[in-house]
């Protein structure tokens, strides 16, 4: 089975394909675990600063590659989610560490306009499972470690996940007021 989001920002809109594994319900959290695809993502990483002093602009910068700002002008439209790697410490805090990402649209897969902000990198990943906790409203920092602790408790100590990064993932528009779809993902070992 395999489900479609679609979104639209800049009038476009595009499909991001994932492939249910299954969906699962502990103590009360309901829980999912996907695989996505290999593909290729424009990416911005920071250091230095915190998840909220820095995100939205990082964010801003992979909307205006997607918008436009590239050698190309093209405006590719737009894959939602915006992907945030995060880095937690022992004690569940974030370090000052991230990196934003965003899937270069379908069309676009096999060659990406050229980034003019430096900054900006495109890169290959590969595919990957998640363990994906979805939740509403405006997420930073505090709602997404306070979901990312929620899901290692429900997950337990045995289940084969990294536990020394995840993603924070947002898929509406900055300013959209209502209906916020959030999640956080688990990347799941690999046997």
């Amino acid at each position: 089975m395999f489900n479609m989001l679609k979104n639209s920002l800049f009038g476009n809109t595009e499909d991001t394909e994932y492939k249910l594994l299954s969906s699962e319900t502990k103590n009360g959290v309901r829980y999912e675990v996907r695989r996505y695809d290999a593909a290729k993502y424009a990416s911005i990483s920071s250091e230095g600063r915190s998840y909220d002093q820095v995100t939205g602009e990082l964010v801003r910068k992979l909307l205006m590659y997607i918008g436009g700002s590239n050698e190309q002008g093209e405006a590719m439209g737009i894959a939602f989610p915006i992907i945030i790697a995060v880095y937690p410490r022992n004690d569940g805090v974030l370090s000052r560490r991230l990196a934003a990402a965003i899937r270069i649209p379908s069309t676009y897969q096999q060659s990406p306009p050229t980034p003019t902000d430096g900054a900006i990198s495109i890169e290959e990943r590969p595919g990957m499972t998640v363990y994906t906790l979805q939740f509403g409203g405006f997420a930073g920092e505090t709602e997404f470690r306070a979901e990312a602790s929620r899901l290692t408790r429900t997950l337990g100590e045995t289940a084969p996940f990294q536990r020394k990064q995840y993603f924070c993932c947002s898929y509406d528009p900055p300013l959209k007021p209502y209906g916020r779809r959030n999640e956080v993902w688990f990347l799941q070992e690999e046997p």
